[in-house]
Parts: C-alpha cells; sequence; structure tokens
C-alpha cells in the first residue's frame, strides 16, 4: 500500500502529461545516466476525475509555474499538450538535473511570433533556438510538435545528448529495457537501481531494518511500474532483482510487511491492502493494486498519502 502510493505521488509529482512511446524527437534527448523517467496520458487524465483530482492534490509549484509559462506564450496545456515526459538524470560534477519534453499539436509559428512580440530574445546552444520563459526555465523546439524544457544547464546537458556529445537512453540497456515493456501505457515509469533500492527501503519501512536488507538491496536492479484509470485505478509495479531467491524474499518480506500495517491502518488503508497483490515471478518481484474510483479517493485523503505526497 505506501509502496504503491509512493511511486503514485512521484509520477504526478514531477510531471502532468502523456504516456505514449516516446517520440524519435524526445528519446534522442534522454541521457544514458537516466535515474527515472515518468509519462502521463494527459488525454486519458482528462477523462478521469479521479486521475484530475489526484493531479489537483499533488500537482507541485514549478509545474504549475511551468503551465503558467506556456500559456503565456501562447500553448494551453489542456488543449495543446498531448503527452509530456520528465526525466531526472545525473549531470556530472553538475548533479542531478530534469528536464521535460511536451508534445502536442503546437502552432509553433504562431508561438515564436508571440515570443518575438513578447521580446523573448533566443541565444544559441550548438544548432538550437533556446528561449527564457517565466519562471526561469528555457525552451527550445525539437521539431514543430516537441518542445524541450528545464533550467538552463539541465537543458544544455539535454541538447548534448541529442547533439551526440554524450550518451544517450539508448546506451543503457537496463532502463532502455524496462522502458519497452511499460511504454504503451497511460502512465508508466522506469526507475534505476539506486533510486529503485531507495524507494523500497521508503516503501519497507521498518522492515527494511533487518540485518540482510543492506544484503538484498544490492540485487535490486531496477522498477517499473504502470497506471491506468480505464476502470477506477489499476497499478502494476514490477521491481527487477538479479535472481529468483532474491525475488522471492522480497515478495514475502513486503507481503509480511502489509499485514503489519494493516493492524494500524485506517478504513480506506485496509481495503488499499485488501486489494493488493504481491508475487515473485522468477527474478521479477510484482505488485498490483485495483481500486475502484471511491476507494481511491477516499484513500487520497488519509494521512499516510498526506505524508507521502506533502
Amino acid at each position: 500500500m505506501r509502496l504503491f502510493k509512493i511511486c503514485l505521488a512521484s509520477a504526478l509529482l514531477v510531471s502532468m502529461a502523456y504516456a505514449m512511446p516516446l517520440n524519435s524527437s524526445a528519446r534522442s534527448c534522454i541521457p544514458a545516466e537516466l535515474l527515472q523517467l515518468i509519462s502521463v496520458d494527459y488525454r486519458t487524465l482528462k477523462d478521469s476525475p479521479t486521475a484530475m483530482a489526484l493531479k489537483q492534490q499533488v500537482l507541485p509549484e514549478n509545474i504549475k509555474q511551468f503551465e503558467a509559462a506556456l500559456k503565456n506564450i501562447g500553448i494551453d496545456p489542456d488543449k495543446d499538450v498531448d503527452t509530456l515526459a520528465f526525466a531526472s538524470f545525473r549531470a556530472g560534477k553538475q548533479g542531478v538535473k530534469g528536464v521535460g519534453v511536451a508534445s502536442g499539436p503546437f502552432n509553433m509559428k504562431a508561438v515564436l511570433k508571440k515570443m518575438k512580440l513578447q521580446k523573448f530574445v533566443p541565444k544559441k546552444y550548438g544548432t538550437a533556438s533556446v528561449y527564457p520563459m517565466d519562471g526561469g526555465f528555457v525552451m527550445t523546439f525539437l521539431d514543430d510538435s516537441t518542445l524541450l524544457f528545464g533550467d538552463p544547464t539541465a537543458l544544455h546537458a539535454a541538447l548534448d545528448t541529442r547533439d551526440g556529445n554524450t550518451l544517450s537512453l539508448d546506451t543503457n540497456g537496463n532502463m532502455a529495457d524496462m522502458m519497452s515493456s511499460v511504454d504503451d501505457a497511460p502512465v508508466w515509469s522506469i526507475l534505476d537501481q539506486q533510486g529503485t533500492q531507495n524507494m523500497m527501503r521508503s516503501a519497507l519501512g521498518d522492515a527494511a531494518k533487518i540485518g540482510d536488507y543492506e544484503t538484498i538491496k544490492k540485487h535490486l536492479l531496477g522498477s517499473r511500474y504502470t497506471m491506468n484509470f480505464n476502470s477506477g485505478v489499476n497499478f502494476d509495479m514490477t521491481v527487477v532483482t538479479s535472481d529468483s531467491t532474491t525475488a522471492a524474499t522480497v515478495s514475502s518480506l513486503f507481503k509480511g510487511y502489509m499485514l503489519y500495517k494493516k493492524m494500524s491502518a485506517t478504513p480506506a488503508e485496509k481495503i488499499a491492502v485488501d486489494n493488493t497483490t504481491v508475487d515473485s515471478d522468477s527474478s521479477n518481484v510484482q505488485v498490483h493494486l485495483k481500486a475502484n474510483d471511491q476507494q481511491f479517493q477516499a484513500l487520497m485523503h488519509s494521512d499516510l498519502f498526506a505524508a507521502v505526497t506533502r
């Protein structure tokens, strides 16, 4: 239950987009040192009152600022953005950086004309024209329907990847393989090894303090999850481990922790536990939760969910 809420919160805390396979322009900008990649199908989001309620609850201030900045240059996120992916990655001595890629039926010429009228002067970075935006963002068009944005350092790193100056996502076999397993879902995310280890430690709470967890975590290789809102909420996560023994151990550990937490859970949280299954399949741990809209909206307002998404 807690693991589900951590993953769900992270999906909408950092983006509010569309979850289809990344187009070639977007994919070319994602660096190999990828920590997490999240994509959301915004059309699906708009069709689900539950998904929209979740977005409003956990949407971070910087994404609200980006929405406002888009509107200021003539792009309405609710109408003009089809997909948005958010990637966080390591950028050497500059630390962890993040960029967003928005795709949709933009009228690029109209946008550029409006920016010119507002005296937004672009600067060249390589072959790209980089425009300042409100909120400290900068942006550039990758093609007529794909917009890259972020802070200047992050955007430059992404453009360096696009131009072949640094390695891209396609050279990271583990992350690329995980993405191919989920990128046709309405909401999907992939998380690297270190991020998965940290997520599992947080999700398992006190259970992660057992003596051999430090050994177990070394065998957690990555994770991926999908969500859809077609009939209530369906959440499926796979934790990739190095072997079947580790997968079985993590599955048992998580099942035991769920039963322990159920004793002090709220009614909504108890329903979530009852509707969650955890199993191991070869070297993978499979977590599945299904809840109807009413159950999930009650869960959203629980103290534990609020603590996770604060």
